[in-house]
């Protein structure tokens, strides 16, 4: 049945959803490239909560998630951004969440990273105390047994008087980590309190920072997350790292290009995008392990306009459409998200999510996220 589906300015236009889902394999790891999926959390909508009290998180659904991410091959990346750490989550949840993901982790096999950062510190907080908000998270993320991503911290933005404290706050913890681990750097598009990070807002400058910071200790770096959405830096970036540490990009908006890489290397992957990207990524990676990168092309580039979509500016926002669209897939059943963020995009802007992922066949069962879109359709108020 066509949908009306509301755009800018008060009008709506005629669609006409999708009745097959795309057919895809789950057979098989992937080998070619390394690819974690930033996964979302589950709210839990019967909890009593105010957007700025704890979140009630269901577990069971949100446990859930990362068995349907690791069916399908790919590392789920923990307690990141895509789990609204800071947006929401805050670090006693994060924490539970980590454990919680570790231990399912162990239990089916799966590949884990946890987000290590400071969000612990409510306020201003000076050099030494920003040391030991991280080694607390380190050490929890160790004890669990999953990898660690040492994430850009806001209280270090503030902080820092130059890139001396950088390069000694990271070397510290580098020196301590007990296993390599995945450096962050998190651009001020998806937190504007990160702008400057590395002790300059020139990236040029801010970028051998970063490298010196790995070239000091590159047997504790296993690879750099980059999420700046800039391809040609990124991939000047990742010429420069030392034997051995992996480019995993966090870029967006150019992933395909990123991850097929060049003659001179390429970039593995940890993104927020394979949150609902998760099944077709995976088949696209299946097919570049076999050394057909016009195939992998051909599956992942008509991704790009949902990612983007998702991703458009303010860029922190991309969550409500992550979660949205898990929602409409199945993998939860309530379109609610902690801290009441599901209500930071509009609905043309939803309309437009479901519409691209649609045309993509993202969804297992068409047929029920159309259903669940004419229902929201219903509750803003569009006639049918």
């Amino acid at each position: 049945m066509t949908l009306r589906l509301p755009v800018p300015g008060g009008s709506t236009r005629a669609y006409e959803p999708r009745t097959e889902p795309l057919a895809l394999s789950t057979a098989g790891p992937l080998t070619s490239r390394t690819v974690f999926s930033a996964a979302h959390v589950v709210a839990d909508p019967y909890a009593d909560t105010a957007p700025d009290s704890p979140a009630a998180v269901d577990w069971d659904a949100t446990l859930a998630f990362r068995r349907h991410l690791w069916s399908h091959g790919l590392g789920v990346a923990e307690a990141m951004d895509t789990a609204q750490r800071g947006m929401g989550l805050d670090w006693a949840g994060a924490a539970e969440l980590i454990r919680r993901s570790a231990a399912e982790a162990r239990g089916v096999g799966g590949r884990i990273a946890c987000g290590v950062g400071t969000d612990q510190l409510t306020g201003p907080a000076d050099l030494p105390t920003i040391r030991a908000a991280y080694e607390e998270q380190l050490a929890v993320v160790e004890e669990s047994g999953a990898q660690a991503v040492l994430m850009a911290s806001r209280a270090l933005a503030a902080a820092a008087t130059g890139p001396e404290d950088y390069l000694d706050l990271y070397g510290h913890l580098l020196r301590q980590a007990g296993e390599p681990v995945i450096l962050h750097w998190l651009g001020p598009m998806f937190d504007p309190a990160l702008d400057g990070y590395w002790g300059s807002r020139d990236l040029d400058a801010a970028t051998e920072t970063f490298l010196d910071v790995i070239a000091a200790h590159p047997d504790k770096v296993d690879g750099i997350k980059v999420s700046l959405l800039d391809a040609r830096r990124e991939v000047e970036l990742r010429r420069r790292l030392p034997e051995g540490v992996r480019c995993y990009t966090g870029d967006d908006f150019h992933y395909p290009e990123l991850i097929a890489g060049d003659e001179q290397g390429f970039s593995h992957a940890l993104l927020g995008i394979f949150d609902p990207l998760g099944p077709l990524a995976a088949e696209a990676v299946r097919i570049l392990d076999t050394g057909d990168a016009d195939g992998f092309r051909k599956i992942l580039d008509p991704t790009v306009a949902l990612s983007r979509h998702l991703f458009q500016t303010p860029t922190r926002f991309y969550k409500t459409g992550v979660v949205f669209l898990a929602w409409l897939a199945g993998h939860q059943e309530h379109f609610t998200m902690v801290g009441g963020l599901q209500s930071a995009r509009s609905l043309p802007h939803l309309a437009r999510a479901y519409e691209l992922a649609d045309g993509l066949g993202l969804f297992p069962d068409p047929v029920r996220a159309e259903s669940r879109m004419r229902s929201l359709l219903t509750v803003y108020g569009v006639a049918q």
